[in-house]
C-alpha cells in the first residue's frame, strides 16, 4: 500500500524551465490545509489556466505543451529541459527600471550594500532553518539589557544565535548611494540629537530586526518617519535590483540559447513588499512627505500627486482651526494627531521606479501600501482575498496610540491576513519565487517596525506574541519622569487584588460598586461636582448602565458618540450643579479634548492611557475662580496590571512603591 508520493512540478504553462528543483513530500493522508496542500493546489490550479503568451516575432514557436516528457517514480526522477523562455508577466514587475540606479554605478562597495539584505532575504537564507523556527514558534529569545547609542534597548535573540548584540548592528555603508548620499546632507542640518538617534535607528533597521519603539517623542516623531521611509526605500531597491539583474541573465541566457540559470529566486507571490499601517488620511500625507525627501525632484516625479493632495489634504477652502489656533489654544499632541484630514478609511498604492514615484498605483503592481486598518479590512472583505499581502517583508505601524484609540481589531485582522499562502497565483513565475515563500515561512523573515508614543498592553503582547522574526527583536526603553500636577492636591491612589489578567475587569467593577462608590455617596463633599473618568470603553458601558440603574443618582455622560449638543447639554447641567456626576471616556477626552468646568472632585476607574489627561484633569478644577487645591480630591484605582499607566503618571521610580505591594 502507498502511503507516500514524491511529486514533481513541470508548469510549462507558467515557464518552459522546471521549477528549480521544486519538490515536495506530501503524506496522502495529510491535512488538507497544511501550507504544502495548498502550494500545491495553487499551482495545479495555476497550471490549468490559459494565459497570453509573449514572444519575438522571429523566434522559432515554443514545443507543444503537451510534448511527452520521460519521468521515472520516486527517488530517481529526470525531466527532459524544455527550451527557454523569459517569463515577463509577473506581478513582481519587469517592466520599469529599479528605483535607486545600478549598483556597479554606486561609488560604495556593492558587498556592504547587499550582504544584510541577501543574508536575510535571500533564496538560501540560514533564519527559517528548522531551529530558528522552532525557537521562534516556542518562543526560546535570550534578552539583554544594551546601549545603541543614546538609546536604551532590550535586544531579543534565539537561544542558539551567539552573536553579540553590538555585532548584529548595520553600517551606515548598509544604505545604497544615491538614496545615502541627499540623506545624508540633509542629516547635517538637523540638531546632534537627533541626527544621532536617526543612526541609532538605521543601525538597528538595516540589520532587519524588529523594532519597538514605544518612546517616541513629538520632537524626534518627524526625524524617525524619515529614517524608516529611508529604510523602506532602501528595501524596494534592493529588491527591485536583484530582479532587474537577474532578468537580464536570464535575457542573455536565451539570446545565446543556453540553459537559464536556477539561481533567480527573487521574488515573493504577489509585489508589494512594505505595508505601512496609520490612523488617518493626514498621516498619510505625512508619510508620503517622508517617502518624497529621498526622492527629490528633478531627479523623480510623483505622479498623481495633485489627486493624492485632493483626497488626502483638506479642501483649499476648508480652515483647520487646529493648525491655525494661537500656541497653547490646544494641546500640542492634540494638533499634532489631529490637524489636516482625519478620515480614517483610506488605502494607496505606491509603485517606484527608477524616475518616478507612481502614487495610487493597483495593489498587485506597487511595491508599497498606506492604509488605515478599517480601510484595508473593508478592501479584503469586499474582494474576499488579501493576497497582495502575502509577500510583505517589511510592516510599519505608526501612531499605535491612536489606532488603539479607534478600534484595535482591525489590526488585528489584517496581521491575521498577512504573509500566509495566496488563493490565486496572480500571474506570478513560481520558478522566480524564493523557496522560503513557498514553504509558507515569510513570517519567520518580516521585519516589523512598531511606532508609538508610550508602552500598551496591546502593544507590548502583539511584539511578544505575534512577531516572529528570527533574526531578533530590539524593544527601546524609557526612564519616565512623574508627570507635573498642580500642587498640594490630595491625591490618593487606591489598590485593589487581582491575581488573574482575565478577572481584572470584574474585580474592578466589583471594588468600585460595593467599596469606592458607596464611601463617596455617603459624603456629601465627594458626591457633587465628581468627575469619573473611565479608560475603557467597555468598562464605560459597564459603569454607565450602574448608573442608569441607579435611580438616586444624578449624573449625566460625554461619550465618543455624543453629539456637540449632548456635549452642550452635559458640560451645562454639570458646572450649573443641576448633575452631581459626569461620566468621561478616554476615547472623548482624546478626540475632542474639552475643558470642563465646575470639578471638585476626580475619580479615575483606572489610570489613564494617555498622561498628560491625568495633568489636564487635574488642572480642570482651577479654571473656576476662587478654587483652593485643598477644595481638590483624586482618587485613582489601580492594579498591578496597570504598571505602565502608572509609570507615566508617578515615573519609573514611583510605581515600584505602588504596585510592590501586589505582586
Amino acid at each position: 500500500m502507498i502511503d507516500r508520493v514524491i511529486v514533481f512540478f513541470y508548469d510549462q504553462v507558467l515557464d518552459e524551465r522546471p521549477l528549480s528543483k521544486l519538490q515536495y513530500t506530501m503524506d496522502l493522508g495529510e491535512n488538507v490545509n497544511t501550507p504544502t496542500t495548498r502550494l500545491l493546489t495553487l499551482l495545479n490550479v495555476s497550471a490549468l489556466k490559459s494565459r497570453k503568451r509573449t514572444r519575438d516575432e522571429d523566434s522559432p514557436a515554443p514545443e507543444k505543451l503537451n510534448k511527452r516528457k520521460t519521468v521515472k517514480l520516486v527517488e530517481d526522477v529526470t525531466l527532459d529541459p524544455g527550451p527557454s523562455m523569459l517569463c515577463d508577466r509577473t506581478n513582481n514587475g519587469t517592466d520599469d527600471e529599479v528605483l535607486g540606479g545600478n549598483e556597479e554605478n554606486d561609488d560604495v562597495d556593492p558587498q556592504d550594500i547587499t550582504s544584510a539584505y541577501e543574508q536575510h532575504y535571500g533564496p538560501n537564507t540560514e533564519l527559517v532553518s528548522d531551529a530558528s523556527r522552532s525557537s521562534v514558534d516556542q518562543r526560546r529569545w535570550t534578552s539583554s539589557r544594551e546601549k545603541v547609542g543614546k538609546l536604551t534597548t532590550v535586544f531579543s535573540l534565539r537561544n542558539e544565535d551567539n552573536t553579540p548584540p553590538s555585532k548584529k548592528l548595520a553600517k551606515k555603508t548598509a544604505i545604497s548611494e544615491r538614496l545615502r548620499g541627499p540623506f545624508q546632507a540633509r542629516q547635517s542640518k538637523q540638531s546632534s540629537d537627533q541626527k544621532q538617534i536617526q543612526d541609532n535607528l538605521l543601525s538597528i533597521l538595516s540589520a532587519h530586526l524588529d523594532l519597538y519603539n514605544p518612546a517616541l517623542s513629538l520632537e524626534d516623531h518627524r526625524s524617525v518617519r524619515d529614517i524608516v521611509a529611508l529604510h523602506a526605500l532602501d528595501h524596494v531597491t534592493k529588491k527591485r535590483r536583484r530582479v532587474l539583474k537577474n532578468n537580464e541573465r536570464l535575457a542573455h541566457a536565451k539570446a545565446a540559447s543556453v540553459s537559464p540559470p536556477e539561481d533567480v529566486q527573487d521574488q515573493g507571490f504577489t509585489r508589494p513588499s512594505v505595508l505601512v499601517l496609520l490612523p488617518f488620511r493626514s498621516s498619510a500625507l505625512a508619510w508620503l512627505d517622508a517617502l518624497t525627501t529621498h526622492t527629490p525632484s528633478p531627479a523623480y516625479q510623483i505622479e498623481n500627486h495633485s489627486r493624492f493632495l485632493s483626497e488626502y489634504a483638506l479642501p483649499p477652502d476648508a480652515v483647520d482651526k487646529l493648525a491655525v489656533a494661537e500656541p497653547g489654544t490646544y494641546p500640542r499632541d492634540h494638533v499634532e494627531t489631529f490637524k489636516g484630514n482625519v478620515d480614517d478609511n483610506f488605502r494607496l498604492g505606491i509603485k517606484l521606479t527608477r524616475k518616478s514615484v507612481k502614487l495610487f498605483a493597483d495593489f498587485y503592481g506597487c511595491d508599497i501600501i498606506f492604509a488605515s486598518p478599517l480601510g484595508l479590512r473593508m478592501s479584503i472583505e469586499k474582494e474576499k482575498s488579501a493576497d497582495f499581502l502575502s509577500s510583505i517583508e517589511i510592516l510599519v505601524i505608526d501612531q499605535m496610540n491612536a489606532l488603539t484609540m479607534q478600534n484595535w481589531e482591525h489590526v488585528q485582522y489584517v496581521l491575521s491576513n498577512m504573509n500566509n499562502l495566496p488563493k490565486d497565483s496572480h500571474d506570478a513565475d513560481f520558478s522566480r519565487i524564493k523557496p522560503w515563500y513557498l514553504d509558507g515561512h515569510s513570517a519567520y523573515l518580516r521585519q516589523s517596525i512598531l511606532l508609538s508614543p508610550f508602552e500598551m498592553p496591546e502593544l507590548r503582547a502583539l511584539f511578544n506574541t505575534t512577531l516572529k522574526n528570527a533574526a531578533g527583536k530590539v524593544r527601546v526603553e524609557k526612564i519616565w519622569p512623574a508627570i507635573q500636577v498642580p500642587e498640594s492636591i490630595d491625591q490618593m491612589f487606591v489598590p485593589f487584588d487581582c491575581a488573574n489578567p482575565k478577572d481584572e475587569p470584574e474585580k474592578r467593577f466589583a471594588y468600585f460598586t460595593t467599596q469606592l462608590l458607596p464611601k463617596v455617596l455617603k459624603s456629601a463633599v465627594q458626591s457633587a461636582n465628581t468627575v469619573i473618568f473611565i479608560p475603557s470603553s467597555f468598562d464605560f458601558i459597564r459603569v454607565h448602565n450602574h448608573f442608569r440603574k441607579q435611580s438616586s443618582l444624578s449624573f449625566t455622560v460625554l461619550s465618543e458618540y455624543s453629539t456637540n449638543q449632548d456635549i452642550s447639554r452635559a458640560r451645562e447641567t454639570f458646572f450649573s450643579g443641576k448633575k452631581a456626576f459626569l461620566l468621561v471616556s478616554e476615547r472623548f477626552h482624546f478626540y475632542r479634548r474639552y475643558k470642563i468646568r465646575g470639578i471638585r472632585n476626580l475619580i479615575f476607574y483606572g489610570p489613564p492611557e494617555h498622561p498628560q489627561f491625568f495633568s489636564e484633569f487635574l488642572s480642570f478644577p482651577f479654571l473656576d475662580d476662587g478654587v483652593e487645591a485643598s477644595d481638590v480630591m483624586s482618587k485613582v484605582i489601580y492594579s498591578k496590571y496597570d504598571k505602565f499607566r502608572l509609570e507615566r503618571i508617578v515615573g519609573t521610580k514611583g510605581v515600584k512603591g505602588l504596585v510592590e505591594g501586589l505582586l
